[in-house]
């Protein structure tokens, strides 16, 4: 088994959140915030047998799309510059283990 930690943006939750449902994975969210921007995050904790974890994977990559942005340059510490900055948000973290021991009561 594996236990996937994906941290997606807030507005990608709900399509990540659908397709996982449709293919029958379960998942926990978690509420999170990232510390560059400051923004909603949504972290899910999804345990997978192993010939399930590519399939996961893929699903989070298709509806967790990375996207530009602009922000206010007073937004980033130490920059002054005097027009918007665009930044690409959105998208997926992935972060994939061993599960040594599952029990669901």
């Amino acid at each position: 088994m594996k236990l996937i930690f994906a941290i997606i943006n807030d507005d990608d939750f709900k399509g990540v959140s659908e397709a996982l449902i449709k293919a029958e994975i379960q998942s926990t969210r978690l509420s999170s915030t990232g510390s560059f921007l400051k923004a909603g995050n949504s972290t899910l904790l999804i345990c997978v047998q192993d010939e399930k974890l590519d399939e996961c994977i893929e699903l989070i990559h298709k509806h967790a799309r990375k996207r530009k942005q602009l922000i206010p340059s007073s937004s980033l510490r130490g920059t002054f510059a005097a027009s918007p900055v665009e930044i690409n948000i959105g998208g997926a973290t992935v972060f994939v283990t061993d599960v040594d021991r599952f029990e669901k009561f």
